[in-house]
């Protein structure tokens, strides 16, 4: 079993390059994925997008990638010829209006301006060597979740299981309850005629029919076999990687039959189970 929880941080130290991935997940009915990169990676998004799904079908993941690049390389940089023009016309505008100010623009000042000079990051996703460091630090990172999620969701797991024996044990004291309820609504039913009729001798005709009448109203076999065969379930699916949705399901499953026990019953120890049996399967739904 996996827990939805988790971290992971994979590196990547080699050839000039130090890549850092740090992956990590909180629940969600759905995968969702947030990246949060070095402008240079926006070629490699939908490739750590990628590989995220192959290890994750579910959760809100935040993946984080710094890097420190040291290689030796020739650097290209782009000038912005739309924005240096901009800048000198409206130079040129500010002379006129002002025409005893110097006009000292330059083309070294003009480089000098914001944005007109750019290092052009076109190449990055042509840049093999550093989308195989990305790789491979993220695989790392989450190879590192995966392990957690899977030390969480042991712990999870006996938690949950824990939870269930509890629950089966309640169960069969409810069973062991429940064939009781009948013989005791005919006891105090019988003692309330009596009373009644003052010594006149009941009709045991009609006493059997209300006790079976009212027998058949409170009886929760069908509740019992139902909450039997959900246990059953429970413990089969916790066997497996992959439980949030199946497990999701049949706590809802859980919680019906125990309402219908707690409101069929007409008995006050049933129901004081049922109770303990609501609260065991809450915390149950929680951990889900």
């Amino acid at each position: 079993m996996l827990s939805m929880t988790g971290y992971g941080k994979g590196e990547y130290k080699e050839g000039g390059i130090e890549l850092v991935c740090e992956v990590k997940t909180v629940n969600n009915r759905y995968l969702d994925v947030s990246v949060k990169s070095p402008r240079i990676f926006t070629a490699y998004d939908e490739v750590i997008r990628k590989t995220v799904r192959s290890y994750m079908t579910r959760g809100h993941v935040d993946v984080y990638v710094s890097l420190k690049d040291k290689r030796e390389k020739p650097q290209n940089i782009a000038v912005d010829f739309a924005l240096a023009r901009a800048y000198v016309e409206n130079a040129k505008k500010i002379k006129e209006e002002f025409p005893e100010l110097a006009f000292d623009v330059t083309v070294s000042s003009v480089l000098r301006y914001p944005e007109v000079l750019k290092a052009d990051e076109g190449e990055a996703a042509a840049d093999e060597e550093l989308l195989n460091a990305l790789k491979i630090a993220l695989e790392g990172a989450l190879a590192r979740l995966g392990e957690m999620r899977e030390v969480e969701g042991e712990k999870l797991k006996e938690d949950m299981l824990a939870r269930v024996q509890t629950i089966e044990d309640t169960v069969a004291k409810i069973a062991e309850r429940a064939p009781q309820i009948s013989l005791e609504y005919k006891k105090k039913i019988e003692t309330r005629v009596k009373e009644y009729l003052d010594g006149v001798q009941a009709d045991e005709g009609r006493l059997l029919t209300e006790v079976s009448v009212f027998a058949d109203k409170s009886n929760i076999d069908e509740e019992l076999t139902r909450l039997g065969s959900h246990i059953a379930q429970f413990r089969e699916i916790c066997k497996e990687p992959i439980v949030g949705r199946k497990l999701d399901f049949l706590v809802q499953e859980f919680n019906r039959e125990a309402n219908t026990t707690c409101s069929k019953s007409n008995d006050v120890t049933i129901t004081r189970l049922g109770l303990a049996l609501k609260n065991e399967i809450e915390k149950i739904r929680e951990q889900v």
